[in-house]
């Protein structure tokens, strides 16, 4: 049986809603074996992060050097990378990588704690964008990254352009439409390569508030749909409608903010 191998390289979040748990039960749940390289653990519920505990640079190193020596790795995603230290760390372990890297660019959380480090934005620019295969910023993080307001069509293409020309000349950006302030009933993702025009990826609107997870779930799934051979628009296909259906059955098993249900598909 070939089941492809997905490594995640992100933060521990305690509260099991996102990070690292997020990314193991997305990966099992779309069918792949997933592994686990963690940068930070943090204490946290559904009523927001009170501390974080990076890990050093050189542990970083040396799970991965020994993740890579024991296992195949088909695709990888990236989520919460924290600060300097860790990304030069991953930047250096991912060199000459040979399977397809998913960036989500994490900055903050659900609950508006910062996860990534003032000082971290420009080594995630030089060195993690031109590793990825496909980034998947947020309507907040396009805006970071391309210092661009977004409150129109335009700005969005124009943030677009931006960030894709901080990327490597094969990736993917895929701007995710879910932080758009909208009454309509469909959330529009889009898709920018370089030399072709946008592709618009709409998906219908879900009304909840136990959305913790949200974007580490969409790069967990995407990572497996390319660990599995789909092509990037497939792959993100297939990971919209993995994440709108563990949506539409959500909830809270604490306090606060509930997770998306990873197990959503997988339920008589």
């Amino acid at each position: 049986m070939h089941v492809p191998n997905i490594l995640t390289i992100a933060g521990s979040d305690s509260g099991g809603g996102a990070g690292i748990q997020a990314d193991l039960k997305t990966i099992m749940a779309m069918g792949c074996y997933g592994m686990s390289a963690i940068t930070a653990l943090t204490a946290q519920n559904g009523l927001g992060v009170q501390g974080i505990l990076a890990s050093s640079g050189a542990f970083m190193t040396l799970q991965l050097e020994t993740i890579f020596a024991g296992f195949e790795v088909h695709a990888a995603k990236c989520g919460m990378l924290f600060n300097a230290e860790i990304i030069n760390a991953v930047a250096d372990a991912l060199q000459g990588k040979t399977f397809p890297l998913v960036v989500d660019p994490v900055s903050v959380s659900q609950s508006g704690s910062r996860l990534l480090s003032e000082e971290a934005i420009t080594p995630l620019v030089e060195r993690m964008l031109p590793l990825a295969d496909v980034l998947t910023p947020n309507i907040p993080e396009a805006e970071m990254l391309s210092g661009l307001a977004i409150r129109s069509e335009d700005a969005l293409l124009e943030a677009g352009s931006r960030v894709l020309a901080l990327c490597g000349s094969a990736t993917c950006v895929l701007i995710k439409g879910g932080h758009v302030e909208s009454s309509a009933e469909t959330v529009t993702d889009v898709l920018f390569r370089k030399g072709e025009d946008p592709v618009y990826l709409p998906q219908a609107k879900v009304h909840t508030t136990n959305n913790h997870g949200t974007g580490c779930t969409l790069s967990a799934a995407i990572a497996s749909g390319l660990g599995k051979g789909e092509d990037v628009i497939e792959a993100v296909r297939h990971a919209q409608i993995f994440l709108n259906r563990a949506l539409q059955e959500s909830y809270a098993p604490g306090r606060g903010c509930g997770p998306v249900n990873h197990a959503a598909g997988l339920l008589a």
